[in-house]
């Protein structure tokens, strides 16, 4: 395959993705959310077509000098306003693809009036292009979807298509969460994760069985409790 076939026609990479953008038709709440707050929550020029030169975010300009927090795949939104709220002396950029999502995201942004947030609704890998490296200094991943299917794990985010990005914006020390409930994935990411720049910092059973301290349930666990599957959650450091 030649350089042509691997770009996009606008000059991006070709990068392939597999999940899902659109879900059910959006309440009229949700419209209006997105309408009027996603364009003022944008952390900037991110995509590709409004940023073809890749120049790069400046975090310290977003908010305030104050330390930058990561959430990839938000999901519903709530563990990212509740990690904003708690933590106001930090700026929280979530990604996500799923415009449902960024719509439930932003009516709690507006119910909670969190200020230190910002909303890439999209892939993560465009976000990683522009962060300086070492800008982050905590990031969460958070059930991710499994592919449960063999053939299908590489579409994980758990690969070095994703990882190798994420560590070189993460600052040295910084903290990476993961929580899952698929014990599959709780081994690739045992095997990945190290491999890519970041220390296991369980040092027993404990370490992984409970929620850390300032844990919020997300609907996502809440439904693995009810269907009998047992959470997982992993800690980091940046080597």
């Amino acid at each position: 395959m030649s350089e042509r076939d691997k770009t996009a026609p606008h000059g991006a990479p070709w990068r392939n993705f597999y999940g899902r953008r659109h879900g059910k038709t959006l309440r009229d709440s949700h419209r209006t959310f997105l309408d009027e707050d996603l364009g003022p929550l944008s952390p900037g020029a991110v995509s590709w077509e409004e940023n073809p030169e890749r120049a790069p975010l400046d975090p310290g300009a977003l908010f305030g000098g104050r330390p930058l927090w990561l959430e990839i795949g938000f999901g519903g939104g709530e563990h990212m306003v509740h990690q904003a709220a708690r933590n106001p002396q930090v700026g929280v950029i979530g990604c996500e693809p799923f415009i449902n999502g960024v719509a439930m995201l932003l009516g709690r942004i507006r119910e909670a009036g969190v200020e230190n947030v910002r909303v890439h609704p999209g892939d993560a890998r465009d976000l990683f292009d522009v962060l300086p490296g070492g800008s982050v200094a905590k990031a969460f991943l958070l059930y991710p979807d499994p592919w449960p299917k063999k053939k299908h794990h590489r579409r994980r985010f758990v690969t070095p298509e994703h990882l190798e990005p994420l560590a070189r914006v993460m600052a040295p020390g910084a903290e990476l969460r993961v929580a899952t409930d698929i014990p599959d994935y709780v081994r690739q990411t045992l095997l990945e994760v190290p491999r890519a720049g970041f220390d296991w910092l369980a040092e027993g059973p404990s370490d992984w069985r409970r929620p850390w301290d300032d844990w919020l349930p997300t609907r996502y666990e809440r439904k693995a409790l009810r269907e009998g599957r047992v959470p997982h959650y992993l800690t980091f450091r940046r080597v």
